[in-house]
């Protein structure tokens, strides 16, 4: 590993920000339901934390993809220009909701270099710990991966795995106007959930790609509205490939052994990103 890199691990941050109502009632338009079936007395949602902490930098601050130029607290991985999430994993110690005043205290846990299919990767694990009035709420595990511009292609080894036996699901018909929406309830500019001629034609992607954490939050609404009157404890998320905008896709679910196996299949069948969870009363 490159000595410079060592340098950030142990770096921490801290941020401050209020659960306001505005943007849970913005998500809940953008997925098309009611918030008071989504955040029953304004307690948030699973993996709806992602829309608070942002951080905004000057429009002169960001980079030709839209994201904020390396530096700060993640590392400057220069020679990899490509930066998304990879997965993660997030426990939910306790409740937070609307009008809560909530601290995340983030801190770099490890960076490791390897070699893949595309060519050369930077693995960046940030441990993320979200406090509210009432303690502990979220502790979560985020990875993110740097790489090059090799590989935009997506290939195809096999055919697509079938659903499982007892599977429950839902279709979701991705546009242009719900990724925008998602990008901006979360703060973020990476043109490649929005600009389609970016996408295309500097990325090399056939369409718009629909977020990771999206689609993490998807699979997690998913297995509650499956298990009314039961609280996410712990899910693991990991992408697989890009899941583009040009077809409705698949949310899919199953429990095996008290845990729940979670996917999110493209228009071929294919998964783009899976899930491990488990529910408590």
């Amino acid at each position: 590993m490159g000595e410079d890199y060592q340098a950030w691990v142990g770096r921490t941050e801290t941020a401050e920000d209020g659960i306001d109502r505005l943007r849970l009632t913005g998500f809940a338009a953008t997925l098309d339901r009611p918030l008071d079936a989504l955040a029953p007395e304004g307690e948030l949602p699973p993996l709806w934390h992602w829309m608070f902490f942002q951080h905004w930098v000057p429009q002169s601050g960001l980079g030709p993809d839209g994201h904020p130029k390396r530096g700060g607290f993640l590392p400057p991985v220069h020679h990899l220009p490509r930066r998304m999430w990879a997965g993660g994993r997030v426990m939910f110690r306790g409740p937070l909701f609307a009008g809560d005043a909530i601290t995340r205290q983030s801190t770099i846990a490890t960076i490791r270099e390897k070699t893949g299919s595309t060519g050369a990767l930077v693995f960046v694990t940030v441990r993320h710990v979200v406090s509210g009035p009432r303690g502990v709420a979220i502790e979560e595990e985020q990875d993110i991966v740097y790489r090059g511009l090799e590989g935009a292609a997506v290939k195809v080894a096999e055919p697509p795995p079938p659903l499982p036996e007892g599977a429950f699901t839902e279709t979701v018909v991705p546009d242009p106007v719900m990724l925008f929406r998602y990008s901006a309830l979360t703060g973020n500019g990476h043109r490649i959930h929005y600009d389609r001629r970016y996408v295309t034609e500097v990325e090399g992607y056939p369409g718009l790609i629909v977020h990771g954490p999206l689609q993490a939050t998807l699979m997690a609404g998913l297995l509650l509205r499956a298990r009314p009157g039961q609280r996410l404890a712990r899910i693991a998320y990991r992408g697989v490939r890009p899941l583009f905008d040009l077809a409705p896709f698949t949310v899919a679910g199953v429990e095996n052994g008290g845990m729940a196996q979670l996917s999110v299949r493209d228009a071929d069948g294919y998964v783009t990103m899976q899930a491990e969870a488990s529910v408590a009363a």
